[in-house]
């Protein structure tokens, strides 16, 4: 069942203009409309242009570069995180003059094997009083990149240093940095730890 609906006063005016400009297709009677019937009246809706382009020749070349937000690599925001521990041990740390006490491959681990190894590595490091351990998360495998966002490469490699953040290793953990390359490179991270308290 259908219902008989009224046209707003807007409506009705719009429908006078197209009925105008119609032309019938055979000879008939007169296009009797129906009257307007009053009701609740709206405002009227207010176009704004928009600021015209400025002028430009062919081949000139842009007046603004337009710098696209993209997340650092890994290894810069690692290179650029604050300095939490002694300048002088960071760069002995650095150039791999530091042994690490102990170490832990994840390689071939998937993300929720390694997770809790990691966990379990770092507290019991802590709780042996070790300072400096190496973790070896791997590079990664390159994939086919088809879309449109580029793919990192190494789920756990990007990881390992969101968890050496978060609860309940992130406490313990004072500097996390990518290793030399004596000690596996961009593949693995001295993970520096707090003295036991």
């Amino acid at each position: 069942m259908s219902r008989k609906r009224h046209l707003h006063p807007d409506e009705q005016a719009l429908w006078q203009t197209v009925a105008r400009t119609a032309r019938p297709l055979h000879k008939t009677a007169d296009l009797i409309l129906p009257d307007p019937v009053p009701g609740p009246r709206h405002p009227p809706v207010t176009v704004t242009a928009a600021a015209p382009l400025p002028l430009f020749s062919l081949g000139e070349k842009a007046r603004t570069a337009t710098a696209h937000r993209i997340a650092p690599d890994l290894a810069t925001a690692l290179a650029t995180a604050p300095l939490q521990m002694d300048a002088k041990a960071f760069g002995k740390m650095t150039r791999g003059k530091l042994a690490p006490e102990a170490r832990i491959d994840l390689h071939g681990m998937t993300l929720a094997e390694a997770h809790p190894e990691l966990i379990r590595f770092v507290l019991n490091a802590h709780a042996n009083g070790l300072r400096l351990v190496l973790v070896i998360s791997g590079k990664g495998k390159r994939r086919e990149d088809i879309g449109p966002i580029p793919q990192r490469v190494g789920a756990l490699r990007h990881q390992v240093p969101q968890w050496l953040r978060l609860p309940p290793v992130g406490p313990v953990v004072l500097q996390v940095t990518e290793a030399h390359l004596r000690h596996g490179g961009s593949g693995a991270y001295y993970v520096y730890l707090r003295r036991r308290g």
